[in-house]
């Protein structure tokens, strides 16, 4: 196992150490997806339990990971061997991951409450137990400024490529005639149970780790801790572009299948639509890496987020039967969607240097568990705004036909309201305080302070 730690000035990673970085994200990406898309409806309809108790089993599920998530993130901070702090994260959370992940997606026809509760829960534990350390050692894999693009970048285009072959694999299943929740989650459950732990096992050879950073002079623990989080500019302004952008985001998420359903008419297309926003995001990728070179993290992520902005507001336009123009919207607004995960999560890795700087030690693993929180706030916040809203002005979808006012407040709450939300995330995005400048004055004063 390579544990042969980066020294502070090291050269730029190799494509090669990045690929191996990023390669688990091909499937661990994919695990969650099918949680909102097949599992509630499998254990409902499939399985025979009541809906309201399944829906409550993953709510519950959901808001136990706001309690794991900062545990796993300060013990992954803590926790030294010598591998390193992130890797034997990952080598634990592998086998529990696949495991959890069988017995809930393949499980036997006579299953409970309690069945999907436990597996459910260990599903979202496990998840978490590989996913923040693993974002976290993405974030201190380099320290230049720009170089932390590429690695988010590639470890979300491997993402993207996961999405796709899920979505393909749903595509063929249809063509070949298995439409049934049994055999997609069947057929996603090997893929990810074969695949990702050979993908952990090289990453975990092949991918180096830097040493955690301790600076010189006094170190701030506990309450004094707490309180530079707080007073930590550059990350109270993440916290409030993530709740924008990921509400924003989550209300068209949650509106999709029901506008192609009930507006456009053309339900059957939910996966190939998909399927050519995720590739246009992928195609993308490397003009938002380039913009962001020239502009800086922050500006492109602002621009990305306007960019989603600008072609939701055209919804409102989209009636019965415009198949062509709504696919080209959600293409054209899905160009940025991978860029505002990558630039996010590298901002995020400068967010704690300033910390780094402040406290005299490297808290990594927590930054990314309080990001990991937000993000599962702000989901809540957008589900309950895309599903309350359109039931307020008269949207259900158990009717099979609404009226023309109706379906006109549906699509501008599909296009209008995110619209509006994510550009409040401008003010706070365009001057943010780490700029490349500042990151390098950042690092200057680490490295002088290194001991």
């Amino acid at each position: 196992m390579s544990n042969k730690p980066l020294q502070a000035k090291s050269l730029s990673l190799t494509h090669k150490t990045m690929a191996f970085y990023g390669l688990p994200h091909l499937t661990h990406a994919i695990v969650i997806l099918p949680m909102v898309l097949f599992i509630p409806s499998f254990y409902a309809d499939d399985l025979a339990l009541p809906l309201a108790s399944v829906g409550t089993v993953i709510a519950i599920s959901r808001l136990v990971d706001v309690f794991t998530d900062p545990i796993i993130g300060i013990l992954s901070d803590r926790w030294h061997s010598r591998w390193g702090r992130r890797k034997q994260w990952l080598v634990l959370g592998t086998p529990l991951l696949v495991l959890s992940m069988w017995m809930l997606f393949v499980p036997d026809p006579s299953v409970s409450v309690m069945y999907l509760l436990v597996w459910t829960g260990l599903l979202f534990f496990a998840f978490t137990l590989f996913d923040l350390p693993y974002k976290a050692w993405g974030a201190e894999l380099s320290t230049d400024y720009h170089e932390r693009s590429r690695i988010a970048a590639w470890r979300e285009a491997f993402g993207a490529i996961g999405h796709i072959i899920f979505l393909l694999i749903l595509i063929v299943l249809g063509l070949l005639g298995y439409h049934g929740n049994r055999e997609h989650l069947m057929v996603i459950a090997l893929m990810v149970c074969i695949c990702l732990p050979v993908f952990v096992t090289l990453t975990v050879l092949y991918v180096p780790e830097r040493p955690p950073e301790k600076l010189d002079g006094p170190i701030h623990i506990g309450w004094p801790g707490v309180k530079l989080i707080v007073q930590n500019k550059a990350f109270i302004n993440t916290v409030s572009a993530l709740v924008l952008f990921v509400s924003g985001l989550m209300i068209q998420a949650t509106l999709h299948k029901m506008v192609l359903k009930h507006v456009v008419g053309r339900p059957e297309l939910f996966s190939s639509m998909i399927l050519a926003e995720t590739i246009a995001s992928l195609i993308a990728l490397p003009l938002w890496i380039k913009l962001s070179y020239r502009i800086g993290k922050h500006r492109a992520l602002t621009l990305a987020g306007l960019w989603i902005g600008v072609w939701s507001l055209a919804f409102p336009l989209v009636g019965s039967g415009d198949i062509t123009l709504y696919i080209s919207l959600i293409v054209c607004r899905g160009s940025s969607l991978a860029a505002i995960i990558f630039l996010s999560n590298a901002i995020a890795a400068d967010v704690v240097d300033h910390d780094t700087l402040a406290t005299g030690h490297q808290r990594t693993g927590l930054y990314f568990s309080l990001w990991g929180m937000t993000i599962k706030l702000a989901i809540g916040l957008g589900v309950f705004l895309g599903t309350w809203l359109p039931a307020f002005y008269g949207f259900e979808p158990s009717l099979a036909t609404h009226s023309p006012a109706t379906e006109l407040a549906l699509m501008r709450i599909y296009g209008w309201l995110p619209t509006l939300i994510m550009f409040l995330a401008v003010p706070i995005l365009w001057n943010f305080p780490i700029n490349r400048d500042k990151h390098l004055d950042l690092r200057t004063q680490i490295e002088a302070r290194r001991q």
